[in-house]
């Protein structure tokens, strides 16, 4: 069975009548009327959603925003949680020390290269068109294009996505400090571990 869809199928059991209708007014945009007039529950929606490729296993950016819209934390941690055990469980990731590594390194990023994040991505290789899908879904906030980003890269690249590329990446762009604070954490975190 699809982990997916019985996730989609958990969070269709949990939504009440007024929340079904508010995801409905939601997806105006994305599935035709005619279409929406014939959703009686979340499966129904969720599978509109599915045909018209608005959302998918690694693509849940939308089902996101619809769950925080309608005020469905609960299943945002859920889904969340599905995201990120989806990832650890994925063939092509890094291995467990290298995630740690990337994790110190992304959170100084995150915290410090700000609107240079579009140059760091395009030196680190990122297609042009998923930088400019993350500015347009994120586009008045700063620090979830600068997360989204990297989370996008280190998928992208999969069991290739290396610390050693984004000090390269930072050094290329003229972020040096920046670079030398993550090398430091990373020099403080090899320290630690002996």
């Amino acid at each position: 069975m699809d982990p997916f869809l019985s996730l989609l199928h958990s969070f269709s059991s949990g939504l009440t009548e007024s929340e079904l209708g508010s995801l409905k007014f939601l997806c105006r945009d994305k599935i035709p009327k005619r279409k929406l007039e014939g959703v009686r529950s979340g499966m129904d929606l969720f599978g509109l959603l599915l045909e018209q490729r608005a959302i998918a296993e690694d693509s849940v950016d939308l089902l996101e925003t619809l769950l925080r819209a309608v005020k469905r934390l609960d299943l945002v941690e859920q889904l969340q949680q599905f995201v990120e055990e989806g990832e650890a469980n994925a063939p092509n990731q890094p291995d467990l020390n290298e995630k740690r590594l990337q994790k110190a390194a992304f959170d100084i990023i995150y915290e410090n290269v700000g609107r240079d994040w579009k140059r760091l991505m395009r030196r680190l290789g990122l297609p042009e068109v998923r930088i400019e899908n993350i500015e347009a879904a994120y586009s008045n906030r700063l620090s979830e294009q600068v997360f989204k980003s990297l989370r996008e890269w280190q998928k992208w690249k999969g069991k290739n996505a290396k610390v050693a590329d984004l000090i390269k990446g930072l050094r290329d762009c003229c972020l040096n400090l920046v670079a030398d604070k993550v090398e430091q954490k990373l020099l403080q975190m090899n320290i630690e571990k002996q």
